[in-house]
């Protein structure tokens, strides 16, 4: 019996991610089987019209197309099975037909997907795969010159895999019917380990193909990033002149860096998008457990000669990228140092010419208000004299103007000065 807790409320996610480790779970197939597998690259609108083109197919065979909310479907349609993931930047789709004993690669999985509906799919193939998984003990792959005639007598690339249940072939060549191919011979792989062994085989070469999208860009990139390092050089060689003009200078260095950061920030996402799917790759090849068989390339030996170098390029364009970022920082920061240095020797100038000037004004002004007082006395002596002049008429006052307006000049000149004096006084006070 079931024992019910009074517990807090549950997350609104809970159960949600707990079941994501349950989601896009690989298939269980009836060996023999035959698999097709086609990835497409979708832009944002695209995916819409994926979704609504996937529910057809759903609705012609009465299956429950998945919600708006879930990226991955698992079905029997009829005579085949459907596997469906979208993807941040593609779409795969993976068909099944089990207990199919035809020869490898006649009679493939897709002819039993509707025509009219494979047509009309969104987007633009990147991977395109068949795949069959025979019994090892069948006389037309009794040797590896036999197993060659699957794939055009190319090179075969391959390896006993989980655990030496099986051994899995490729050329990783596109070939005259535009897919690539995968031959997997049985020798006691169990359901769960086909279906895994399939995906992981898939996954490799849509993984690999994906990282591989940043690698023209890299090179394309490598020119511009000479360019890049070249003018960076002749600036910092200028900076490095007593005679050079720093605010030009300054100019040039911030055109670079817009230049630099431009590039970086179209094609960051790609190149750091090649190192996750390359770290897909030898993921997915770990996985595999890989035994060598005699004569034959592995696939992780195959993919660490071809793909490990495409990889490291991207790698080093992004870390040029990087380091002539900083550069140009540093040769910027340097740059502006020099530039701030000369204004504050200018402002410095500036202000002595500005301590200069205040100190003659200030002399000019103390002669000013010698003469200001000289003025005022005169003015005031003047008044005194006029008065003086006035009350002579009358009767009561018999007074020299000359000499009472000569005895009033020093007192005059004492008081005038005085009062200027103190005026100055409360002046530098207020500003104290």
């Amino acid at each position: 019996m079931t024992q019910i807790f009074h517990l807090p409320e549950n997350h609104p996610q809970r159960f949600q991610l707990h079941n994501e480790v349950h989601a896009r779970a690989p298939i269980i197939l009836k060996l023999p089987v035959k698999s097709s597998f086609i990835a497409i690259t979708l832009s944002n609108q695209e995916k819409q019209q994926e979704r609504a083109h996937l529910a057809k197919l759903c609705e012609r065979y009465g299956v429950t197309p998945p919600k708006d909310d879930v990226f991955h479907l698992s079905a029997t349609l009829d005579s085949f099975q459907i596997r469906w993931e979208q993807h941040t930047e593609f779409s795969t789709y993976a068909f099944y037909v089990q207990n199919n004993t035809e020869d490898p690669f006649t009679k493939l999985a897709l002819e039993l997907v509707p025509v009219d509906w494979l047509k009309k799919l969104p987007g633009n193939i990147i991977v395109a795969a068949h795949a069959s998984i025979v019994e090892a003990s069948q006389p037309s792959i009794s040797n590896i010159h036999l197993i060659s005639a699957f794939f055009s007598g190319n090179p075969v690339i391959g390896a006993e895999v989980t655990g030496g249940a099986a051994q899995a072939f490729t050329d990783f060549k596109i070939h005259a019917d535009g897919f690539s191919r995968f031959l997997i011979l049985d020798y006691h792989l169990k359901p769960g380990q086909a279906g895994r062994l399939l995906q992981r085989l898939f996954e490799i070469e849509v993984y690999r193909v994906m990282a591989l999208l940043a690698f023209p860009i890299a090179k394309q990139l490598a020119s511009a990033l000479n360019k890049t390092d070249k003018q960076l050089l002749m600036i910092t060689s200028t900076m490095a002149k007593s005679d050079c003009n720093d605010g030009n200078l300054l100019d040039e260095l911030t055109s670079l860096a817009a230049e630099l950061e431009n590039n970086i920030s179209i094609h960051h996402y790609r190149l750091s998008a090649a190192s996750a799917y390359y770290h897909l790759v030898e993921q997915r090849i770990e996985d595999l457990r890989e035994v060598r068989i005699q004569g034959i390339q592995t696939i992780g030996e195959f993919m660490k000669r071809r793909l490990e170098p495409a990889i490291d390029t991207c790698k080093t364009t992004s870390n040029r990228f990087s380091l002539l970022s900083k550069r140009i920082n540093n040769a910027g920061q340097l740059l502006r140092t020099r530039v701030d240095i000369s204004i504050e020797r200018q402002n410095q100038a500036l202000l002595t010419s500005m301590d200069l000037r205040a100190k003659m004004q200030l002399r000019l002004q103390e002669t000013v208000e010698g003469l200001s007082i000289v003025a005022i006395t005169s003015y005031i002596v003047s008044l005194i004299s006029s008065i003086t002049k006035a009350a002579n008429t009358s009767v009561w006052f018999d007074l020299d103007p000359v000499l009472v307006t000569g005895l009033s000049i020093p007192f005059v000149l004492l008081f005038v000065a005085l009062a200027v004096r103190r005026i100055h006084k409360k002046i530098h006070k207020g500003n104290e």
